[in-house]
This record gives structure tokens, sequence and C-alpha cells, in this order.
């Protein structure tokens, strides 16, 4: 799994009219089932009317399918929900919930031009998502001598590392969280910095 990968920065929406039917792609960030459930339920009490609220989610990382979910809600079975997991999956964009509400128009679209226009939408979603950075952290509890504090405070930027917790007693003691891909770089530069008296622990 990798250490950073993009999600949803923020909710996001699109529409568009396809052969006279109605068609709203929202978009949000699902960290997890229960948050890629709660979008889509607000989404469809925000659109009640709709002849459909079609959805699918993978609230994972970028093409995981461990956390995923989808539903044509009346559309013909495999043209709404499936495609739109498959156009999320291929998205490399992790933790994300997509609805695609439509306003049927009177234009019946066919089973392929179905699945088209859902898997349309999404793509037309994903083009305009903000996004930002999945940084995966992890903790460590170090301890330094005390002449050593203020390159080690200068440091942590370098590494995208922040100070969580400060104790001050025989040396200094700080618990740092950071980027998983940084701690072994981190671990090196605390020990060369310190002539190898620093005393680093896993939390």
């Amino acid at each position: 799994m990798a250490d950073r990968y993009p999600i949803p920065a923020s909710f996001h929406r699109v529409e568009e009219t396809i052969k006279r039917s109605r068609f709203i792609t929202s978009l949000g960030h699902a960290p997890d089932l229960e948050s890629a459930r709660a979008f889509v339920a607000a989404v469809k009490e925000e659109f009640p009317d709709a002849t459909h609220n079609c959805w699918a989610f993978n609230a994972g990382p970028p093409g995981d399918t461990a956390f995923v979910g989808l539903s044509d809600d009346g559309e013909p079975s495999g043209t709404a929900g499936k495609p739109m997991l498959t156009a999320l999956l291929h998205s490399g964009v992790g933790e994300i919930a997509a609805v695609v509400t439509r306003y049927f128009g009177g234009t019946k679209l066919g089973t392929g031009g179905l699945v088209r226009a859902y898997t349309s939408m999404v793509n037309l979603g994903l083009e305009t998502l903000p996004t930002r950075d999945m940084v995966i952290t992890v903790r460590r509890a170090l301890s330094i001598p005390y002449p050593a504090v203020t390159l080690f405070k200068r440091m942590l930027p370098e590494f995208e590392a922040e100070v969580a917790e400060e104790t001050f007693a025989e040396d200094a003691g700080f618990l740092v969280e950071l980027p998983e891909e940084r701690a072994s770089a981190f671990a090196d530069a605390v020990t060369q910095l310190t002539d190898g008296r620093a005393v680093i622990r896993e939390k």
C-alpha cells in the first residue's frame, strides 16, 4: 500500500443533461464504510424525487476492493453501480464515494447507453475533483541530550515531522508524528545528530 495517495479534499458536484435526462454527480470523502453510507444517504435525502440515485464507493486506498459498495437503484442490473465503481477504482483516488442522481427525461438510453452515461458522469466529476494527500503517519518517542534540542527542532520540517508532546527530565523527551515513508531517514538523522545517544522507540 502506498504511504500517501490522493483523496477528495471536499464535497464536489457536476451536472450534465444526456438525451434529456438530467444527471447530477456528487463526490465526497469516504474514509470508512460508515461515512460512505452516510454520504450516500445524505445525497438520496437531498434528491428524494429523483428517478434514480445510483451509487458506488471505495472506502480504502486507490484500486483496493476490500471496502467497496455499489447500487443500481432501479436501473437495469449492472448498468450503473458497477461502471461507476470501475471508474472510481481506476481513478487513482482513494477513500471516495459517488452518487449519480438521474431525473428521467423521457428518452431511454438502453443498457449500453446507461453504462456510458454513468461512467462518463463519474469521470466528469473526477476531472475537476479537488484532492489532497492522505498521508499514513507513524509516531516515534525520542529521548535526546539537551544540547541537541535546537538542531533537532530545526530538522523537523525536512521530515514533515510534528511534535505531539514534550517532556523534560534527565534528557529531553519528544513524541513525534511523521509520514511513515520518512521514518527510517528521520531515525538515521536523529542518530547522527546525537552521535548515537538518542533513544528512539515506536509508539
